[in-house]
């Protein structure tokens, strides 16, 4: 199956659609929204998170609506955002099960600031993922 084709994505045992659109994935904005709220009413909740954090601040709209297939098989047009832009917005969620994803994805930041201010630190990561995939392949293949 060819990576486009696949498109919905599993998070804690939850469907996130997404679609390639533009040369990328764009996901299905809702879908998060109830992944890290469980919200029963997810579409209202992105709704407030929307007038709150873009709206009433004036900020500039970083998702599209694009037509996702519902679980009736019909096609509507749903939110849809970037990866960078499903980052934004996840910050500006207060769940506490969004807490986790916002400390990774504070750790991570700060990790490629080092590296951009001392790129040594940025070969010595690349060795290390190099040396895990090696190994990987390595017990794949029996060795």
């Amino acid at each position: 199956m060819n990576e486009k084709d696949k498109k919905l994505i599993v998070f804690e045992n939850k469907k996130i659609r997404r679609i390639w659109h533009n040369n990328e994935w764009y996901y299905s904005i809702i879908d998060i929204v109830a992944v890290l709220t469980d919200s029963p009413t997810s579409r209202q909740y992105w709704g407030k998170v929307k007038e709150r954090e873009f709206k009433q601040l004036q900020l500039s709209q970083i998702w599209i609506q694009l037509k996702l297939e519902s679980s009736d098989r019909k096609k509507y047009l749903t939110d849809c955002a970037n990866t960078k832009s499903i980052f934004r917005i996840i910050q500006s969620i207060p769940s506490k099960k969004a807490e986790p994803f916002k400390k990774w994805l504070a750790k991570v930041g700060y990790e490629r600031v080092q590296e951009i201010e001392n790129p040594e630190l940025a070969q010595e990561r690349m060795k290390e993922i190099y040396g895990r995939e090696n190994k990987l392949i390595e017990v794949e293949a029996g060795r």
